[in-house]
């Protein structure tokens, strides 16, 4: 179950990479078309599109990723703790 345990946090740890890069590229004029951004956009948009159409922006600011962030730490939790036998 160890390996279970570790191939989930390494998977959520990425998820949270993904966001965290692609907010960071929003900062900057990037290609959408190039292969990096585009399959950046491929990993995030399924999480952050549902949580966008529920969560207004607040002004110029988006913070559906921070919500995302959020949401993915508690899925991780919930899932370890499974796993692991803590619930």
């Amino acid at each position: 179950m160890i390996w279970l345990y570790k191939f989930i946090d390494i998977l959520f740890t990425l998820l949270e990479l993904a966001i965290l890069a692609r907010v960071l590229l929003s900062w900057f004029r990037v290609d959408p078309y190039h292969p990096a951004v585009a399959f950046l956009y491929q990993i995030t948009e399924p999480i952050l599109r549902p949580l966008r159409n529920v969560i207004p922006p607040l002004g110029m600011m988006d913070i559906s990723p921070i919500v995302a962030m959020l949401l993915l730490g508690i899925i991780r939790r919930i899932i370890q703790a499974i796993i692991l036998g803590g619930l």
